[in-house]
């Protein structure tokens, strides 16, 4: 969980900047966490105190309401609207990854992310790219070799996994749908050596990038056993008191410390 709010964090920055490189400083003075840091928050807080999804989504909007949220989440949220407005947006992916940590099967996985995405993003893109997000996080967390996980995914989510970064990114824009930028934030994790050259993978796209390395970092954080202190700790000092609080809470409960620790 920690990796996908460091993907987010270090990715605020460069959101709608056409980034096409790998060589930028992780922590840029001007990094905060945006709307997926606190709905991923909103997750796990959700998964550690029961309840239903959509009153901490509207919640959680409520208490960061300049965070970054999209137009039709906004409208959604401000007016506690209970219906589902059928987004195919990658917004249910980017919340997810508390999931893929919490749940103790695959079966577990798949309605619990589907549970999440529904709430707001009932299209079935939308619904897959929960699903497939959260997958990916549950099988690193396994310790399925990557080429397990890529032919995994395809096999359940028909994603063209097969593709390179050298392939996409000259062509890639900037792109906020589900089936537009969840498949190539997996391609970023599978392509890494650690959770640093995924979230550098992710962002050098050049597309959503907070959104996409939030989606690649939670995968990574999985699969490496943990985030690097130095970017862990990074992310957690630029968090809010209350969502870092949470955030520590749902870690200490689920793992995904620093070289596999819980903590």
């Amino acid at each position: 969980m920690i990796g996908a709010i460091a993907g987010d964090i270090i990715g605020s920055v460069h959101e709608g900047a056409g980034t096409k490189t790998l060589d930028f400083p992780l922590f840029h003075r001007r990094c905060r966490f945006t709307d997926d840091s606190v709905l991923t928050v909103a997750s796990a807080a959700c998964l550690l105190d029961g309840g239903d999804y959509t009153d901490y989504y509207h919640d959680y909007f409520h208490a960061w309401p300049d965070a970054g949220f999209g137009g039709n989440f906004f409208q959604w949220a401000a007016a506690r609207d209970r219906q589902p407005y059928y987004s195919y947006g990658n917004g249910a992916a980017m919340r997810v990854s508390p999931v893929g940590f919490a749940c103790g099967t695959l079966e577990e996985v798949l309605r619990e992310a589907e549970r999440s995405a529904a709430v707001s993003h009932d299209h079935p893109e939308g619904i897959r790219g929960a699903q497939a997000t959260a997958t990916a996080i549950f099988l690193a967390r396994q310790g399925e070799e990557k080429p397990a996980i890529r032919a995994r995914l395809e096999e359940l989510f028909d994603y063209d996994l097969g593709r390179t970064l050298d392939e996409i990114r000259p062509r890639y824009r900037f792109d906020v749908s589900s089936q537009g930028s969840v498949p190539e934030s997996i391609i970023a994790f599978l392509e890494a050596d650690d959770y640093e050259s995924t979230i550098r993978n992710a962002i050098s796209l050049g597309g959503d990038a907070d959104t996409m390395a939030c989606i690649a970092g939670g995968i990574a954080e999985a699969w490496y056993g943990g985030v690097p202190a130095e970017i862990r700790t990074g992310a957690l000092e630029r968090l809010d008191p209350r969502l870092r609080a949470v955030t520590e809470r749902f870690v200490d409960r689920h793992g995904g410390g620093p070289d596999g620790d819980p903590g």
